[in-house]
């Protein structure tokens, strides 16, 4: 990859981690390989904005590529020395610096050190060896899903698979760690590990607070006023609830053991009631308020007007 990477990202060298991330996600929502099928161009594209990710998000590799130290491939750049030459003199006399010379012994202990006295491998020597990279990729799932655990499979930008294991209750960017998924070693060098960041989608009904879930419930005028038996969702399934007599709009009902299950400790599910009155008001209900009324106001803003 001659490129630039920070181009492949359509960000400038002094983006943040953030913006790389940004631009990252958005390149890759739009040319995954599942998004556009028997899309080449769009593939490979794919595989160039992640690579490109794969080094500038990793900050030391983002500075050794800065430095020059790497290329866009990721591979060392082969260090070299400059020796200068100089004129000066009336006499025209040349120096040449011997500065580099000097340590070549240093170089031969150092490549004896790595492929064995006798050479690189194939002549006697030691082979090289070296881990493989970690491979990072981001993988979004949908809210049940991540509460409840599954299983899924993701697309590797060279196009082959990679099952993935979500455990119940896995957090929105949450970090998985794939044991030897990652790019391969040279040598005899194992492969690195692949990192899969875990992205949660939204959900309309649940919400997340640590390991208990959350939801607003709508209750009945009636129901509020006497209590009684209502259905409730729950990211296992419906369940039946207790409204208790004189229920109001805020009171929260606590169902135990009905959140995020870890395997240490299982959350609640925490239930806020919201009392909601009929869209049409009909004149039975009318009137029965205007009598109650007469003989039994209150004032619910009472404790407001004495706090002001």
């Amino acid at each position: 990859m001659a490129e630039n990477l920070y181009s492949v990202l359509g960000v400038a060298k002094t983006a943040s981690a953030a913006d790389i991330t940004k631009a990252y996600r958005k390149l890759a929502k739009k040319l995954h390989p599942d998004l556009n099928p028997g899309d080449k161009a769009a593939e490979e594209k794919f595989k160039q904005v992640s690579h490109a990710y794969s080094l500038l998000n990793d900050e030391g590799k983002r500075g050794q590529y800065d430095r020059g130290e790497i290329d866009a491939t990721g591979q060392e750049r082969p260090q070299q020395r400059y020796y200068r030459e100089y004129a000066g003199g009336e006499d025209g006399a040349r120096y040449r610096s011997t500065r580099g010379f000097e340590d070549i012994g240093e170089f031969s202990d150092l490549f004896g050190d790595l492929f064995g006295r006798g050479g690189p491998a194939g002549r006697g020597g030691a082979r090289f060896s070296m881990r493989g990279q970690e491979a990072q990729y981001r993988l979004e799932v949908d809210f049940l899903d991540a509460v409840n655990g599954t299983k899924t499979r993701i697309t590797l930008p060279d196009g082959e698979t990679l099952d993935v294991t979500i455990p119940p209750g896995v957090g929105d960017g949450q970090v998985l760690r794939l044991k030897g998924k990652g790019m391969p070693g040279m040598g005899e060098g194992g492969p690195g590990d692949a990192l899969v960041e875990v992205g949660v989608r939204t959900h309309p009904v649940f919400k997340r607070e640590g390991n208990d879930i959350v939801v607003e419930l709508p209750i009945t005028f009636d129901e509020a006023v006497l209590g009684g038996k209502v259905e409730v969702p729950t990211i296992s399934g419906r369940v039946s609830a207790t409204v208790p007599p004189g229920a109001n709009t805020g009171q929260t009902l606590r169902l135990k053991g009905r959140g995020i299950k870890t395997k240490s400790s299982a959350g609640d599910q925490l239930v806020r009631l919201s009392v909601v009155l009929p869209e049409k008001i009909d004149d039975d209900l009318k009137a029965f308020v205007d009598k109650w009324r007469e003989n039994h106001g209150y004032d619910p803003r009472r404790k407001l007007k004495e706090q002001a």
